[in-house]
């Protein structure tokens, strides 16, 4: 027997209805935001990755799934899905057309890690990314919108956290004190942070492993060496979440994975995750368009982990495939005569269904209530002789008898009754 591959999996129908309230909510709230829909490829030139992630980075250097093409050209199952964003961005010459472009989307992206519970190696996410704006309300709109998108999915307990990462100014200086702090404490951080201390520090202070947390506690912070313009930037996003009444925590020692981040950072984490937490993450990215070949425009934008989302809301979701009627034809006789009336009401907008190998009655009666079905519409032989049917109802378990000719516009008013 095949199996799926190890760290991908199967979305199975009823696991597929909490992905897809999980995309119509999201429709719904970036639509009101004024965000547009962009789909972009799932391969790339490995380069993109590699300039823009950083080559240093554990997912260019460790996790990506890369393959020569025919011709030798290095392609890469995309591991995130801003930098094929801003890639389209630019090539498109976007900014030629609007100075500022809301694009939201969603996707498999590819990384090569050690499955568990909400990170695969196939996951799904749900991004944003916002073009041509510097400003620090533009920050707030972002995270408010992340907010406004989880409140209204339901999702039980979540936290958003933020920080700043200065810019090109000041960080510079920064990392040459937290490298200096980090050659002092090597010979205590694990494996991983001990290299990454050399190739991209700011990722220590995002080590999850207890024996680094501990010894990183007295580490020097980003926000204590912000220039003037990036503090300002900074106070600035603080004082719009306030105002709009967005609940947030400062963690001095939140930063991102990807090179490209500068100035505001953010992510939402929940308690019923366990250790790894965070569901979403963000952050403004000025730089990256120009690094990529295009003009110096400023970004920012977020990622939603939607397996680990699904968690979250499984609950919440109503695990029943809703199906308005269900037609019991007992026989082949019955299923010719209702083939028409199913096509029908399907048409009129009614979600209908039956069984064509026409099984017993207690069959087709536990498809109709496993279907969730409101109206079951019941045919055999003697029926057919009257032609009349049983129009049965679920839940109050009344049952009427209605004629053929009367039947396809009887049960649309039913319908529309009970809607």
């Amino acid at each position: 027997m095949i199996k799926a591959i190890k760290g991908v999996k199967d979305i199975l129908p009823d696991d597929a209805l909490v992905w897809q309230k999980i995309e119509s909510v999201a429709r719904d709230v970036f639509y009101r935001y004024g965000y547009q829909e962009i789909r972009i490829p799932i391969f790339e030139q490995t380069e993109l990755f590699a300039r823009s992630i950083g080559a240093d980075t554990d997912i260019v250097g460790k996790e990506m799934y890369t393959f020569p093409d025919r011709d030798g050209t290095s392609l890469t199952l995309r591991p995130e899905g801003t930098a094929s964003v801003v890639r389209a961005y630019i090539e498109h010459s976007l900014h030629q057309h609007a100075r500022m472009w809301k694009l939201f989307y969603f996707g498999p992206m590819f990384r090569h890690e050690r499955p568990q519970a909400g990170r695969l190696r196939q996951f799904h996410q749900a991004g944003v990314e916002v073009f041509g704006y510097s400003e620090p309300h533009v920050d707030v709109e972002v995270i408010a919108l992340l907010h406004r998108y989880f409140t209204q999915l339901g999702v039980p307990t979540f936290r958003t956290n933020v920080n700043s990462l200065g810019d090109e100014a000041c960080r510079p200086s920064y990392l040459k004190e937290l490298k200096k702090f980090l050659e002092k404490i090597a010979n205590l951080l694990c494996e991983n942070c001990a290299r990454r201390a050399q190739t991209n520090p700011l990722r220590v202070l995002d080590c999850k492993v207890e024996k680094c947390k501990a010894v990183l506690t007295d580490a020097p912070i980003m926000l204590d060496h912000l220039c003037e313009h990036c503090l300002f930037h900074f106070d600035a996003v603080k004082a719009g979440l306030e105002q709009l009444e967005i609940p947030y925590s400062l963690n001095s020692r939140l930063v991102r994975g990807l090179d490209y981040y500068n100035r505001t950072a953010f992510e939402v984490v929940s308690t019923n995750l366990g250790a790894q937490d965070a569901v979403a993450a963000g952050g403004r990215y000025d730089g990256l368009v120009k690094a990529l070949g295009g003009p110096m425009i400023p970004g920012i934008g977020f990622a939603i982990g939607l397996e680990r989302l699904a968690l979250l809301v499984r609950e919440t979701v109503n695990h029943t495939s809703k199906v308005d009627i269900f037609i019991v034809a007992l026989g082949e006789n019955a299923i010719k005569e209702m083939l028409p009336v199913l096509d029908w009401l399907r048409t009129q907008g009614v979600a209908t269904d039956m069984d064509y190998a026409g099984g017993s009655l207690k069959s087709q009666m536990k498809q109709a209530d496993r279907a969730g079905a409101r109206l079951t519409v019941i045919v055999g032989d003697d029926e057919l002789k009257k032609r009349s049917v049983v129009v049965r109802d679920m839940q109050t378990k009344e049952q009427q008898d209605l004629g053929l000719l009367d039947l396809a516009a009887t049960l649309i008013k039913r319908c529309a009754e009970f809607r």
